[in-house]
Order: structure tokens, then sequence, then C-alpha cells
């Protein structure tokens, strides 16, 4: 009963809107005439089709599957999914290795600790929007960094460099956000644990990966999780800093832009990408957890007795 609110409003704002996107990719609203029957039709249901004009690439012309034409949605769809892992991986990758080492420097202690760990906040609690204007001034052809670097590069036109534009503006405003998750599960770790680990000669290395990232684990797999699906979901950056371009074709365009500019041409067929999209989000998920098995709910007590124990 104490849970009740939580699910109904869960099951309104979460699996309602699912089950509603998969019931309308399962239908097509074009309409034309019947190159069979010569009759007008209004589209109906299609049952998977819409979805193997994603996977396969394929449009409807002429009332046939054929191969998209170069610059179609569904001619780009492999490389959106290319894309958007290729985001995903490189920057939760270099957030996390940022992320320990700002977490590790803000657990010191030291003066004006505080005011670091505020300043370390700004980059994320500055609006996308606003970030991606920022980088998009410094990543003018005449802007700060090719006059720093004193190089000409195309930082949002040319295919490698707008993908780097992206990965660096992303993680520049997003390692804050592991930083902090990672430091929250430095401060659970009880120094009786170091103490110990000092009193019978273990060295910096082995204490860090025998008793530091054990303990760090859930917060690590936490941190590295919502990040991943975060990532996974980018639409606003590089929307806006690229226009989803680059190297002349569709060389930034993630899942979610592939999504909203499919929406402006088809609801079903966008809802059917959408559902793509999703599926493969939560198998991420699924597969992240599963590999790593970790307990992200965690039981933090015991697992610090049994490193302890192992120490």
């Amino acid at each position: 009963m104490l849970l009740a609110p939580t699910i109904i409003a869960m099951l309104i704002v979460v699996a309602y809107p699912i089950a509603v996107s998969i019931f309308q990719s399962l239908f097509t609203d074009s309409s034309g005439i019947d190159p069979k029957t010569g009759l007008f039709t209004k589209g109906g249901f299609v049952g998977v089709q819409n979805y193997l004009n994603w996977l396969l690439q394929q449009c409807q012309i002429g009332g046939k599957s054929q191969a998209c034409p170069a610059g179609s949605p569904q001619a780009g769809f492999w490389n959106s999914v290319f894309v958007t892992f290729l985001f995903a991986v490189v920057t939760v990758a270099l957030e996390t290795v940022i992320g320990i080492w700002m977490a590790f420097i803000m657990n010191r202690d030291f003066r004006g600790r505080g005011i670091l760990r505020a300043a370390v906040l700004v980059p994320w609690a500055i609006p996308t929007a606003v970030t991606a204007k920022l980088w998009y001034f410094i990543f003018d052809p005449s802007g700060v960094l090719n006059t720093v670097l004193h190089t000409q590069i195309l930082w949002t036109s040319d295919l490698w460099a707008s993908r780097w534009a992206i990965i660096i503006a992303d993680t520049w405003k997003t390692t804050p956000f592991m930083a902090l998750l990672i430091l929250a599960g430095l401060q659970l770790i009880p120094e009786e644990t170091y103490e110990a680990a000092r009193m019978d000669g273990a060295s910096k290395i082995q204490t860090f990966f025998r008793i530091t990232v054990p303990l760090l684990k859930p917060a690590l797999v936490v941190a590295i999780l919502f990040r991943t699906l975060d990532a996974l979901r980018m639409y606003d950056l590089p929307a806006i800093l690229t226009g989803g371009g680059g190297g002349g074709g569709q060389g930034t365009t993630t899942l979610s832009i592939l999504v909203v500019q499919q929406i402006k041409q088809s609801n079903d067929s966008a809802s059917a990408l959408s559902t793509i999209t999703f599926i493969l989000i939560f198998a991420v998920a699924f597969i992240f957890i599963r590999l790593l098995g970790a307990n992200i709910t965690g039981n933090a007590e015991k697992q610090r007795k049994a490193v302890a124990k192992e120490a």
C-alpha cells in the first residue's frame, strides 16, 4: 500500500507512453494509391515492417520496400547507432578516470576543500544548451582553441574533429557528476580499514586495489551506469553544437536526434525507432549489471566486513 502511489505514477509516466509507442509502431499513417488495387489507402496495421525498415535501411517507395536514398533517416540508422555508442563509450571512460582522480583530491583534508567542491559543480550546473553554445564559440574556426593551438581545425564541420568536439564538451560538463558520486562512495569507507592495512604493511597500490576499489565498486557502478544511460540518450549537445552534421553528412547524429528528425516526417516510423532505442538502452543496462555482478542497491556494511576480513 505504501508503494502503490509510486507504482501508479510510474505506470502513468513510463509504462503507458511505452505501450502507446509500441502500439503506434505497428501501424502506418502513410496514405496513397495502392499499386496493386489502384485504390486510395489510409494506411493500417503493418506489423513489424516499420522495425524492418530501420534495421534493413529500407523505405517504402511505390508500395514496395527499397533501399533508402542517401541522406534519408533510415539510411543513417546504423551510422547513428555507431555514433551513439562511440560517444557513450569514450565519454564515460574519460569521465570515470578523471572523476576518480578528482574525487581523490576532494576527499583529502585541506584548507578550501568546501570551495573546491562547490566550484567543481559549476560545469554540471550549467544548462546543456548554454554549455553547447559556450563550446561552439570555443570551437569556432577563429575561436579560442584554434588561436591557442595555432591551428585551423574545423571543429564543428570536419567528421572526426566534430565528434571529438562533442566528446570534449560532454566530458567537461558531466565529469563533476561522476566525481561527486565517486566521492560519496569514498567517504563511506571507514578510515580504520586503511589504518589496519598500513599496520599490516600494505603499499598504496595494494591498498587501492584490495580495499578502495572493492568498497568503491557499488558507487562506481551506479555512477557509470547512470552516465552510460544518459550518454546513450544524448541529444541536445550534438544537436546545438553541430546540428547532427559533421563530415558533410550525419557524422554526429545520435539515435535521439534521428528520432526527433523522424517525428517531423512520420509518427509511426518514429515510434518504431524510439522503441528500438529503448530496447538498446535497456539491453545495455541489463548486460552492464549482469556482467559486473554488482549489487547496486548495496549492502555496504557486509561488503566492508568482507574486505576487512580479506585484508
